[in-house]
C-alpha cells in the first residue's frame, strides 16, 4: 500500500502530561522526565515546545509486519493468530544488549506516516487477526497506539502489546480500555542491579506494579524474562522470587518464558545464554507453582511446547513460532483428561 511520506510540520500534542514553571512534567512512564522548553525527554520523541508537550513520533512508523503471535511470544492468547506488528522510532529503556537497537536507541524521528484509519485497514487488509504494538516499547506511542486500538476494536480486530512495563497508573488507565493482551518483558529476572546497570533504569518496582494494574483492567498477561549469563542477569535466586511473585500476584496459570540472550548492540562480548541455565530456570519456575513455563529463542527444544498440567499430555506442538499440533476441546481443555487450559482460543492456523 502507497503511503504518504513525513510532514515536517505535523505536530500532535502528547497526552499524560502538566506544566511545571515553564518545564513540562511527562507522566506517561516511570521516568517522570521535567523536560525544559526546547528539549527532548529520554525516550527521544516527546519534545517541550512552548511550554506543551508534543508526540513527535506520532503516526511516524519505522517498522510494520505480519507475524505470527507467537512471536511476541503470546501463546495461551489467541494461537495461531496472525497479527500486524508496528513500531516507531524511540524506547525510554536503553538496554545494552537491544535487538532493536537500531530504531529504539535512534534519536532521529525517521519513518513514514500513517493515520490510525490507515493502520487499521492495513492490517485488515493484510488479513491479521490483530494489532501488536511492538519491535520499540509501544509506551512511548502510546497517544498515537491508542488511537489505533479504538479503531481497531471497532473493526474486530484486537490488540496487544510487547512492553517493558515501565508505564504509570495514569496511562494503565486508558491503555487498559482498548488492550486485550500483553507480554510483558523481565530481562534478568526484574533484579535491580541488573535494571541500573544494563538498562539505565533505576528501579524494577514499578513494572511489578504495572502488572498488577493491568491484571486488574482484565488484560491477559504473559510473562517473559530475558536469562543474560552475567551476574546480575543470571541470578537463581532472583528467578525463584520472580516466580514466587507472579503465582502470589498474577496467578499460577500465568504463562512463563525464560527467553535466550544473544549477543548484540554493547554487549557482542557476553555469550549466548547456556540452554542448560534456561532449564534450570523453568525447573525453578515449576518449583514455585508457575503452570506453564516455556524456554524461548531456541527452536526446536521441548519446552517450546505446551503441556497439561494435571496429565502431562502435550497439547500443543512447536517450532519456533509455528504450531505444528493442536489438541485442545473447545472450550479449552483438555482432551485427555479434561483439565481447563488458561488458553483464549482462536482457530489455530497450523503451520510447517
Amino acid at each position: 500500500m502507497d503511503v504518504p511520506t513525513a510532514d515536517a510540520g505535523r505536530l500532535h500534542v502528547a497526552r499524560f502530561w502538566e506544566s511545571e514553571n515553564g518545564r513540562v512534567h511527562c507522566f506517561l512512564c516511570h521516568r517522570h522526565c521535567r523536560i525544559p522548553s526546547g528539549s527532548i525527554g529520554f525516550c527521544g520523541v516527546k519534545k517541550n515546545i512552548g511550554g506543551k508537550l508534543y508526540a513527535l513520533n506520532y503516526g511516524m512508523l519505522i517498522a510494520r509486519h505480519v507475524d505470527p503471535i507467537e512471536k511476541k511470544p503470546l501463546t495461551h492468547f489467541m494461537p495461531g493468530s496472525l497479527v500486524y506488528s508496528i513500531a516507531t522510532v524511540g524506547c525510554n529503556f536503553a538496554c545494552q544488549y537491544c535487538q532493536n537497537w537500531d530504531i529504539s536507541q535512534r534519536r532521529e524521528i525517521t519513518g513514514y506516516y500513517m493515520e490510525p484509519s490507515m493502520v487499521v485497514e492495513d492490517a485488515l487488509r493484510s488479513g491479521a487477526d490483530g494489532i501488536s504494538y511492538t519491535y520499540n516499547e509501544p509506551t512511548i506511542f502510546a497517544e498515537y497506539a491508542v488511537d489505533i486500538m479504538k479503531l481497531a476494536h471497532a473493526k474486530g480486530l484486537f490488540n496487544t502489546w510487547v512492553t517493558n512495563g515501565f508505564m504509570t497508573p495514569e496511562a494503565i488507565e486508558e491503555i487498559g480500555k482498548y488492550l486485550d493482551a500483553a507480554t510483558v518483558d523481565f530481562k534478568g529476572h526484574g533484579n535491580r542491579d541488573f535494571y541500573r546497570k544494563y538498562i539505565y533504569v533505576k528501579d524494577s518496582e514499578p513494572i511489578f506494579e504495572s502488572l498488577v494494574a493491568l491484571k486488574e483492567k482484565g488484560v491477559f498477561i504473559e510473562i517473559t524474562d530475558l536469562v543474560v549469563p552475567v551476574k546480575e542477569g543470571s541470578s537463581y535466586d532472583s528467578v525463584r522470587r520472580l516466580a514466587r511473585w507472579i503465582v502470589d500476584h498474577l496467578g499460577p496459570e500465568t504463562p512463563l518464558h525464560f527467553l535466550r540472550f544473544h549477543p548484540d548492540y554493547r554487549m557482542v562480548d557476553v555469550p549466548h545464554t547456556p540452554v542448560s541455565m534456561l532449564e534450570k530456570c523453568v525447573n525453578i519456575a515449576k518449583e514455585e507453582g508457575v503452570k506453564y513455563v516455556y524456554v524461548g529463542n531456541v527452536w526446536g527444544h521441548p519446552l517450546e511446547d505446551t503441556y497439561c498440567p494435571s496429565c502431562g499430555y502435550k497439547i500443543v506442538d512447536r517450532l519456533g513460532f509455528y504450531i505444528k499440533k493442536f489438541e485442545l476441546t473447545d472450550d479449552a481443555r483438555c482432551p485427555k483428561c479434561g483439565y481447563r487450559i488458561n488458553i483464549i482460543l482462536n482457530p489455530p492456523k497450523l503451520r510447517t
